[in-house]
């Protein structure tokens, strides 16, 4: 046998703790329907696009990957996205059978299912224009080659949406992980009455009380185990997911949800070292934010080839930028109630988990973000619109589509 087998039979057979796993305590929690998924407006779906290419004129039609698709994941994409081509791949026979259930029942004919580890998905033959990948590769027994593996099926200017967990706002977990081993508690149904008997009286500081609280990691036993007893689960802080990125030949395009990370927005933009952050380079600004925000429980990135240097950049001082056409995420509300003097409103990103990252804004701002529809570029929007924007970017309040901007 060679080298090269060898290693590749080495690696399955590690990967038999998680096939198992999954195949016992599928996740996330098999969904009997997804008639809670609405197609999505138009409006939203080039938000969802641009978000990961804002140069590049939207198109319905494209591949997708979701590497480790779980019970649902697939499906969602197949059923969101109705023209994609979706490709499914996940090592749980029974988390595929779920989706497969999915796509029978809502004619998802777009959607094709495959039992393949991710560092098998050279297998599939086929490149993928958008590779979804979240909350999977840190469950592998090498990261590195998975991801990598992921790279090399990018097409021509595709994109990676990844997710890893993050270890400071999952302090909590590793804890009562830690605590689980050291008791011998199992996946057995009777071990995780006891253990959610048990969680019920963990003392209010304890650093889970807020997950047990919020998460709905919490709510199903497949997700207790998922969170608590899961075999293989490593996280990663910012400087070692920047590392993990390059060391797969990939760069880091943008945070999905950018504002955590940045210096100008949330509390630190009150605080005497804002300043002092916003003059680090970049990849130490982001370790900052996240060390001093501390609750953060995962990391959700949108990566491009480092051979790609164009895909996914946007600089708001191009001269270009006044024919840029801002689009608001469809979780973007202005509240107008108990605001601090001079407020017209506070703008917020409901997806955000963090409750200070608010924008707040004067009535002629309040007018300008609501004349954002899509169609109209920054330059029709007022004066000032360019800075303004910028601001309402940096907040994940809106994307920007620059596909029709000469460059």
């Amino acid at each position: 046998m060679t080298l090269a087998l060898r290693r590749r039979d080495e690696t399955s057979a590690r990967m038999d703790v998680i096939e198992e796993f999954y195949d016992r305590h599928p996740y996330p929690p098999p969904a009997s329907d997804l008639d809670a998924v609405a197609p999505r407006d138009p409006l939203a779906q080039r938000a969802a696009f641009h978000l990961v290419w804002p140069d590049r004129p939207y198109v319905e039609r494209d591949r997708t990957l979701v590497a480790g698709c779980g019970t649902t994941q697939a499906a969602r994409h197949a059923m969101l996205r109705g023209q994609a081509e979706v490709v499914g791949i996940d090592v749980s026979s029974t988390s595929l059978e779920h989706s497969r259930q999915l796509a029978r029942r809502h004619g998802l004919d777009n959607l094709t299912l495959r039992r393949l580890a991710i560092e098998d998905v050279g297998d599939l033959g086929q490149t993928f224009d958008h590779i979804v990948c979240t909350g999977v590769l840190h469950h592998l027994a090498d990261p590195v080659a998975g991801l990598r593996a992921l790279g090399e099926v990018l097409a021509p200017g595709g994109a990676i949406t990844l997710m890893v967990y993050a270890p400071y706002g999952r302090a909590g977990i590793y804890l009562l992980q830690d605590y689980c081993r050291r008791l011998g508690i199992t996946t057995e149904s009777h071990d995780i009455a006891d253990l959610v008997a048990t969680l019920r009286e963990i003392p209010t500081g304890h650093p889970i009380s807020r997950l047990l609280r919020e998460s709905p990691d919490f709510r199903d036993d497949d997700a207790l185990a998922d969170a608590l007893l899961n075999p293989r689960d490593r996280a990663y802080a910012v400087p070692e997911l920047l590392g993990l990125l390059n060391s797969a030949g990939l760069r880091l395009g943008r945070w999905t949800r950018q504002a955590p990370y940045l210096p100008d927005c949330g509390s630190m933009s009150e605080t005497p070292h804002a300043a002092r952050i916003a003059a680090l380079p970049l990849p130490e600004q982001f370790a900052a934010l996240e060390l001093f925000r501390g609750t953060i429980a995962r990391h959700s990135v949108i990566a491009f080839s480092a051979a790609d240097e164009a895909s996914g950049r946007l600089e708001f001082a191009d001269p270009a930028s006044p024919r840029w056409r801002p689009i608001r995420v469809p979780t973007a509300i202005a509240v107008e109630e108990r605001l601090p003097p001079g407020a017209a409103a506070a703008l917020l990103n409901r997806a955000h988990a963090a409750t200070d990252l608010v924008l707040f804004v004067t009535k002629a701002e309040l007018e300008m973000f609501r004349r954002i529809d899509g169609a109209r570029a920054i330059g029709d929007l007022g004066a000032d619109a360019r800075a303004f924007v910028e601001r309402l970017f940096r907040h994940d309040l809106v994307v920007i589509d620059a596909s029709g901007a000469p460059r």
